[in-house]
């Protein structure tokens, strides 16, 4: 019986290695097969990638050749014309009207160079993808190609715009200041998620943008009762100036939960301040930190008396620099009202009509519960993303507003 029960464990045993032989064999071409096909499919889905970015490399380089050979042309016959002009023009005779001259000449000259650099960076593009294509395996190629498009496509919406952009002071940078509506918890968190929008924003576009002040009173550091943006490229004040007004998050269903934050913006003049006094007699400059040991040490606030505007400048080293910021952001300040009102003279400002950022209808509305959405009260334009929304992609609402404008401007 033991004999049988060994000889029965010995063939139990030689089945049961030739069972595991079988099946490890069939386990490792399984395996193989397997990994064969997860090889397929991932050249498969690699191919559909590069397909897809192929097809936007050659969309954008397309657009570039079809608008930059005319506006090219548009813009340098533009610059003989005014080349021309100038040499006709006693330049001494009138200085302010020999300022404009030379800068509209300078505005063309840059507007031919960045159209010569688009021309350029989509025929880099091009040449790239088509490199690419000979030697399909080096990937590298179509990621570099579409590193190009990307430069062509920013250089394309920036000539676009600035096309559109053709009001008083579109061409200037932009000072953006950001107001929490209440001093609550969530209204201050809600705020320092508004100035981080727009950081990310001009982050996108390549270009910079500096907080220059910001105001907490919360313990914990989280949230912000006010910051002051200072966006120092071209044409900010043109594509901001729409984002100009209320911005409420709603956080439960029934809308009864607000958070909301005031943004307003005013020029940020690149080239010179604003070339007018204001009296001494019409202004009171205080130091808020001395009564108040939260705020910056070097804070100054100067109120307007004719007009009763406010403005505050603490992002300087020193008292003297913050002086001189601020009156240069009311100056800026009245330019705007001024225009609003439709007057030339800044002195002749009616303080009945001026309406604060806080009092202006709702701007845009954040849903961040149920369908999350983001709702443009001005131009009725939607976007169902809102984390999208808040990393910085506010482009549409940016062009749909521009739009509006020159729109309302045709009538």
């Amino acid at each position: 019986m033991a004999a049988k029960i060994t000889c029965g464990g010995c063939s139990w045993r030689r089945f049961s290695r030739n069972l595991n032989k079988r099946t490890t064999s069939r386990f490792l071409l399984f395996s193989a097969r397997s990994s064969h096909s997860m090889d397929d499919m991932d050249a498969v889905y690699k191919q559909l990638g590069l397909f897809s970015l192929k097809k936007k490399i050659k969309d954008v380089v397309l657009k570039a050749e079809m608008l930059t050979p005319n506006a090219l042309e548009l813009e340098e016959e533009q610059w003989i014309k005014q080349e021309e002009t100038m040499r006709c023009y006693d330049l001494w005779d009138d200085p302010a009207k020999s300022d404009e001259i030379l800068l509209k000449l300078a505005d063309r000259a840059k507007a031919v160079d960045s159209l010569k650099d688009l021309k350029y960076k989509a025929e880099e593009a091009k040449l790239i993808i088509q490199l690419g294509e000979m030697d399909a395996i080096d990937y590298s190629l179509f990621e570099q190609a579409y590193d190009s498009s990307l430069d062509v496509s920013r250089s394309l919406h920036h000539y676009e715009m600035s096309k559109l952009l053709r009001d008083q002071y579109d061409t200037e940078g932009a000072c953006m200041v950001i107001k929490s509506g209440s001093q609550d918890t969530k209204s201050q968190i809600w705020t320092e998620q508004v100035v981080s929008m727009y950081i990310k924003w001009a982050e996108k576009l390549g270009q910079n943008a500096r907080v220059a002040e910001k105001c907490s009173f919360m313990s914990n550091k989280n949230g912000l009762n006010s910051a002051t943006i200072e966006f120092e490229f071209e044409f900010a004040y043109g594509y901001l100036l729409g984002e100009r007004g209320m911005h409420r998050l709603i956080t439960s269903s029934t809308s009864n939960e607000v958070c909301s934050a005031s943004v307003e913006i005013i020029p940020l003049f690149l080239r010179a301040s604003p070339d007018f006094e204001v009296k001494d007699d019409d202004l009171i400059v205080s130091y808020p930190a001395k009564d108040n040991h939260k705020l910056a040490e070097h804070m100054v606030r100067i109120q307007h008396l004719p007009s009763g505007i406010t403005v505050e400048s603490s992002g300087e080293r020193n008292r003297f620099a913050n002086r001189i910021k601020a009156l240069n952001r009311l100056k800026a300040k009245l330019l705007v009202i001024a225009k609003e009102q439709n007057i030339s003279d800044v002195n002749k400002i009616n303080s009945k009509n001026i309406v604060e950022p806080w009092k202006i209808d709702e701007t845009r509305r954040y849903v961040s519960k149920g369908q999350k959405m983001v709702v443009d009260k001005k131009t009725g334009l939607e976007i169902l993303d809102l984390k999208s929304v808040l990393d910085g992609n506010i482009g549409p609402f940016l062009g749909a507003h521009i739009g509006l404008r020159r729109s309302i401007d045709a009538i």
